[in-house]
C-alpha cells in the first residue's frame, strides 16, 4: 500500500479536473497546462542533443514541441524514459522466487470488433486483448513492457487493462483474490483452473519511428477528461456549422433544407467509339448485382465497353495553393445521402446542389492547410498516376478542404482535439469509397472505407461531411477516453527501434509486431496524417523493403538485426520477447529468424496462429510463411555463455546448452484431447538451435549431427521423439496419460530435409513398406523447389531409415504398432512367426544408436556431393542451378568447422540469391563466413 501511495505522489495526476494541482517527476504544478508548458521548455533546450539520435523526425522544432505532451509523450526521442524506469524499479515489489516462464502456447481468440480497437484506424494493429494474454503470461504487476513498433499503442492499453478484473475475465480466465487462473484440460472432458498470473497494471514504454503512430498512441494511453473533450468539440462543431454549414445543405422535395451526410462522386470516362462522356456510376453500376459490371454500354452510342480499356477524362484546374494549373481526373457528384427532420434520404444532385458547388469553388481559403508534394514512393505515386493527386490538399474536395482547414485551426495545439483531426483526415479524403454490395443489399455501404495499406483512390469515392465526421469521432472516442488511465503508466517515445535511450537490462518483457518486408510502407501511408500534424517520419532507417528508398531484402535484414540487437540489449536476462509475424515471403521469414539469432536471442517456440480457431500449432521450416506466426524467444543468461566457453572444445559442452534450453521449453501442449509434438524438443531442432548459438558467438561446434542426437538420446529422457529434463518428464508422463491421441505437426514438403521429416512422421505413426508409402510420397513432393535435386525414395529410405527383413525378433516400434492395430497379434511375442510375417519389409525409424550410424554414412555421401559442386564450379563463373540443398548445408557446416570460410563464400556466391535468403542455415554460415573474411 505504501508503494502505491508513493507511486501516486510521484507520477499520477491527482484529479482530472482542469485546475487541480498535479505532481510529475517529483515536482508539483498548479495544473496540467503548467506541467506541460514547463516540460515543453525543458524539451526545447534538449532538442540539440536529441537531434543526434537515429530516427529524429522531420519538422520544425516548435511543431515537434507543440505536438508533444512531455514528459509522458514526446514527438521525438524521449529524454525522461530512464527517470521513469528508475522510479518504476524502485517501487516494484521485490520477488524472492526465481523468474521462470515457458513460451506462451495457449489459445487466442480476440477479434477486431472491440470499440477501443476501432476508435482510430491504422494500417495494422494487434487487438489490445490479444496482447493482454502475452503480458499476463510473461509478467507480474509493476513489470516493465516494451514495444518498439508500437503503432497505435495497443501494448500500452493492454498493460493498463491487466489491472481490470472484468477485462481479464473477458479473455476466458478466472480471477480469484487478485490471482489469474487459466483453464486446463483433464481426462474425460473435465477441466481444472491453474494460477499463472496476478491482476495489476504493468508499466509500458512505447516507441515508434512514425510521429503519427506515437501521437495516436498518446491519445489511446493518456488520461483525457471526456466531458471536457466533448464540451470543446461541441464548441468546434458550432463554429464549423456557423461558417460552413451552408456547404452541407441540400433541398428536400422543395419542403426545406436537409443536412448532407455524404456525397458519392464518380469518375468520368471517354467512350473510344463516340468520344462522349461516360459517367461510371450511371453506366457501370448495377443495383441488381450490387457491383460494378465488367462490361457495360456507352449511354450515347450503346457500344459495349470495359473500364480497363476506357480512358479517364482529364481536366485542367487552377491549384488553390500554388496558383498553377494541374491536371486531374474529372469527377462528378452522382448521389447524395442527407438527413431531413431526423430521417435519412437519398437523392440525385439537383441544380441547387450544383450551384452550391460552384459557390464553394469561388470561396477563399481562410485557414492554413497542408499542400506538401507527395514524396516519390510505391504508395505515394499511386494517386498521382490514377487521378492526378500529387499534393496533400488534392486528396480533398474543395468543400471538405475548407472545413478541415478550419477544424485544424480550431484544434490549434490541443493534443486531445488534434486526435479528431487525425481520426478524420483520411476518412474525409477521396480515398474513401462506396461499398456497393453493402449499399444495395444493406450493411453500411455509406460508411467510410479506406483501403488499408494503400493510398488508393477509387472511381467511386465518398465525400463525407466534416461536421458529421467530427460528431462521429466524438462518439467513437468515448470508449477510449472514458476508461480510467493515469499519467506515468505509459511513456511514449518517437524514435527508431534500433536507437532507444533505455539503460541495459531494463525491461521485463518485449512485444513486437514489426514491419515485414514490403507488406506496408508506413512512412508513405502516414504522410497524409503527418502533413496535418506538420511532423514527418524520418524514413532513412525505416525497417522495410522499398525500392524507392533503395532497400531490398539485405537492407531489410540489416535494419531488423539492428532493432533486435537493441531489444536484446534492453531486455533483462532470462526474459522473453514475442514477435508476431505475418508475411507470405520465405526470404522475409528467413531474415527475421536469422536476425533474431544473430542478435543473440534463442528461439524457443514458433507457432502458427489459427485465425479461425484462435489457437496455435507448432510448425517448422519455410512453409511457416503461409500463416501468421507467434515467435517466442528469450535472452540467455551470460552465465550460460561462460559455462559453455570454459568447456567449448569438449563435446560435453553441448549438454550445458541443451539443459538450459530444455528448461525454457513447454513441457506439455495438449488441446482438444490431443497431445501435440513440441518441435523444439526434437533432437534435430535442438541441434539446429545449438549450432546457431555456437556459430553466432564464434564458438566451434564440437559434435556432428549424428553425435549430437546420440548424446541427447543417451543423456536425456525421451518421449515420442522429444527430449526432457529429469524434473520435467514426470509432468509430461502424468499429463500424457490423460490424453489418448498424439497429433504430429503439419508439414509442407519443399526440399530433401522436409521430405525426410515427412517420411519420419509417417513411420512413427505406421511402420510400412515401400509400396505402401510410395503413392502418398509422390503426392507430397509435387511442390519441391525447382532448384532441388531430390534423391529417389529408395535412397532417402536407405540413408535415413531401417527395414525389417524378417531376421530376428520384430523391432519394438513395429511390434508396438501391430499390437495396437491388430487384435490377433496383441498377445504374441516379437519372435512369433505370425508377427514376423506381418512385420516383414516394413520400414521404421531407427533407435538413436543406429540412427547415428546412418547419419554418419549419409553425411559422407552429402560431403562427396558437395565436393562435386566445388569441382563443377572450378574454372567458370556459372551459377549452380540444381543441387541438393542438404549437401550444401553439410558442406558449409564442415567448412565452417575447418575454418575454411573461402569455400563457403565461393559456393554461396554461386547459389541463386533467393536460395541463400530463404534458407536459414545456409544464410547463417554464409553471413558469418563473410564476416570472418571481412567482406
Amino acid at each position: 500500500m505504501a508503494n502505491e501511495k508513493e507511486q501516486l505522489s510521484f507520477e499520477e495526476e491527482k484529479s482530472n479536473a482542469e485546475n487541480e494541482p498535479v505532481v510529475c517527476l517529483g515536482m508539483t504544478f498548479r495544473n496540467d497546462d503548467e506541467r506541460r508548458e514547463y516540460f515543453r521548455n525543458e524539451l526545447r533546450m534538449k532538442l540539440p542533443e536529441l537531434k543526434k539520435i537515429e530516427g529524429f523526425p522531420i519538422g520544425e522544432d516548435e511543431d515537434i514541441i507543440a505536438m508533444s505532451d512531455p514528459p509522458y509523450y514526446t514527438a521525438c526521442p524521449n529524454p525522461w524514459v530512464n527517470e521513469f524506469i528508475k522510479h518504476w524499479e524502485g517501487i516494484k515489489e521485490k520477488k524472492i522466487t526465481k523468474y521462470h516462464r515457458e513460451p506462451f502456447a495457449s489459445d487466442v481468440r480476440e477479434g477486431k470488433s472491440n470499440s477501443i480497437y476501432r476508435a482510430h484506424t491504422y494500417h495494422t494493429k494487434v487487438p489490445h486483448k490479444a496482447i493482454m494474454h502475452f503480458i499476463l503470461h510473461y509478467t507480474q504487476p509493476g513489470d516493465i513492457v516494451f514495444d518498439g513498433f508500437s503503432g497505435t499503442g495497443m501494448t500500452g492499453v493492454a498493460a493498463q487493462f491487466c489491472n481490470k478484473k472484468e477485462e481479464v475475465e473477458s479473455l476466458g480466465y478466472k480471477v480469484q483474490n487478485g490471482k489469474v487462473l487459466k483453464k486446463i484440460e483433464l481426462e474425460d472432458g473435465k477441466y481444472d483452473w491453474e494460477e499463472f498470473s496476478t491482476v495489476g497494471k504493468r508499466k509500458a514504454v512505447l516507441s515508434d519511428l512514425a510521429p503519427a503512430a506515437t501521437f495516436i498512441s498518446r491519445n489511446y494511453n493518456a488520461p483525457i477528461n471526456y466531458l471536457t473533450f466533448e464540451r470543446k468539440l461541441k464548441e468546434i462543431v458550432d463554429e464549423l456549422e456557423k461558417k460552413y454549414g451552408w456547404m452541407y445543405q441540400t433541398k428536400h422535395n422543395n419542403e426545406g433544407m436537409g443536412t448532407i451526410n455524404s456525397v458519392v462522386w464518380s469518375d468520368v470516362f471517354i467512350c473510344p467509339n463516340c468520344s462522349n462522356d461516360i459517367i461510371y456510376w450511371n453506366s457501370a453500376v448495377s443495383k441488381e448485382a450490387g457491383k460494378a459490371l465488367d462490361e457495360f454500354f456507352c449511354p450515347t452510342c450503346s457500344s459495349i465497353v470495359t473500364k480497363r480499356k476506357l480512358e479517364k477524362k482529364w481536366e485542367t484546374e487552377l491549384d488553390v495553393s500554388t496558383l498553377k494549373p494541374f491536371k486531374k481526373v474529372k469527377q462528378v457528384p452522382v448521389l447524395i445521402s442527407y438527413t431531413y427532420k431526423k430521417k435519412r434520404y437519398q437523392k440525385n444532385p439537383d441544380e441547387n446542389d450544383l450551384e452550391i458547388l460552384k459557390k464553394i469553388e469561388d470561396e477563399l481559403m481562410d485557414f492554413q492547410y497542408p499542400n506538401n508534394l507527395l514524396p516519390d514512393g510505391f504508395n505515394t505515386n499511386q494517386p498521382g498516376i490514377s487521378h492526378g493527386i500529387n499534393r496533400i490538399h488534392h486528396f480533398y474536395t474543395k468543400r471538405n478542404l475548407l472545413a478541415l482547414s478550419m477544424l485544424s485551426s480550431l484544434c490549434k495545439e490541443d493534443p486531445d482535439l488534434n486526435f479528431i483531426l487525425t481520426g478524420i483526415s483520411n476518412r474525409a479524403s477521396k480515398m474513401n469509397r462506396i461499398h456497393l454490395k453493402n449499399f444495395f443489399f444493406g450493411g453500411g455501404g455509406w460508411n467510410p472505407g479506406e483501403q488499408k495499406g494503400t493510398l488508393y483512390v477509387s472511381s467511386l469515392p465518398i465525400e463525407t461531411s466534416i461536421i458529421e465526421l467530427v460528431k462521429d469521432r466524438a462518439r467513437a472516442y468515448k470508449s477510449i477516453f472514458s476508461y480510467q488511465k493515469n499519467y506515468g503508466e505509459v511513456i511514449i517515445n518517437t524514435s527508431s527501434a534500433e536507437s532507444q535511450s533505455m539503460v541495459d537490462n531494463s525491461v521485463d518483457y518485449i512485444f513486437l509486431d514489426p514491419p515485414f518486408g514490403s507488406n506496408i510502407n508506413y512512412s508513405e501511408l502516414n504522410f497524409l496524417w503527418e502533413s496535418w500534424l506538420r511532423v514527418w517520419t524520418n524514413n532513412k532507417r525505416e525497417a522495410i523493403e522499398n525500392k524507392t528508398q533503395g532497400k531490398g531484402i539485405e537492407e531489410y535484414k540489416e535494419l531488423m538485426l539492428a532493432c533486435f540487437r537493441e531489444a536484446f540489449r534492453i531486455l533483462k536476462p532470462n526474459r522473453w520477447m514475442t514477435v508476431e509475424f505475418s508475411n507470405t515471403n520465405a526470404s522475409v521469414w528467413n531474415s527475421i529468424q536469422t536476425a533474431l539469432t544473430e542478435a543473440g536471442f534463442i528461439v524457443a517456440n514458433v507457432a502458427a496462429l489459427d485465425k479461425k480457431q484462435g489457437g496455435f500449432k507448432a510448425i517448422t521450416g519455410t512453409t511457416a510463411v503461409k500463416q501468421d506466426l507467434i515467435i517466442s524467444v528469450y535472452k540467455p543468461d551470460t552465465e550460460l555463455l561462460n559455462k559453455i566457453y570454459i568447456e567449448r572444445n569438449r563435446p560435453e559442452s553441448i549438454l550445458i546448452f541443451v539443459s538450459e534450453h530444455l528448461e525454457q521449453l513447454p513441457v506439455f501442449i495438449g488441446k482438444n484431447k490431443q497431445a501435440e509434438l513440441i518441435v523444439e524438443r526434437t533432437p534435430r531442432v535442438l541441434f539446429d538451435r545449438m549450432v546457431a548459438y555456437y556459430v553466432q558467438r564464434g564458438l566451434p561446434v564440437p559434435v556432428s549431427s549424428s553425435e549430437f542426437q546420440a548424446m541427447v538420446s543417451e543423456k536425456f529422457p525421451m518421449r515420442e521423439g522429444m527430449a526432457f529434463l529429469e524434473n520435467q518428464v514426470a509432468e509430461y508422463d502424468k499429463k500424457r496419460t490423460l490424453i489418448k491421441d498424439f497429433a504430429q505437426m503439419s508439414l509442407f514438403v519443399s526440399d530433401e530435409s522436409s521430405a525426410i521429416e515427412w517420411i519420419r512422421q509417417q513411420f512413427m505413426k505406421k511402420p510400412q513398406t515401400r509400396q505402401d508409402i510410395q503413392p502418398t510420397f509422390m503426392k507430397e513432393i509435387q511442390h519441391i523447389a525447382k532448384h532441388e535435386l531430390l534423391p529417389e525414395l529408395d535412397e532417402l529410405l536407405y540413408q535415413n531409415f531401417l527395414v525389417y527383413e524378417g531376421d530376428g525378433s520384430v523391432p519394438d516400434q513395429i511390434m508396438a504398432y501391430l499390437r495396437r492395430n491388430y487384435k490377433d497379434l496383441r498377445g504374441l511375442e516379437s519372435i512369433d512367426q505370425k508377427a514376423i510375417e506381418k512385420a516383414k519389409n516394413r520400414w521404421y525409424v531407427p533407435d538413436p544408436t543406429k540412427q547415428a550410424d546412418l547419419e554418419k554414412l549419409r553425411e559422407k555421401s552429402l560431403l562427396r556431393e558437395f565436393e562435386g559442386y566445388l569441382e563443377q564450379l572450378e574454372g567458370n563463373k556459372k551459377k549452380l542451378k540444381q543441387f541438393r540443398t542438404e549437401a550444401v548445408r553439410a558442406g558449409f557446416k564442415k567448412a565452417y568447422g575447418d575454418k575454411d570460410f573461402e569455400k563457403i563464400v565461393k559456393v554461396g556466391e554461386r547459389l541463386p540469391e533467393k536460395i541463400i535468403q530463404e534458407d536459414d542455415k545456409l544464410l547463417m554460415y554464409f553471413d558469418n563466413a563473410c564476416i570472418r573474411l571481412g567482406l
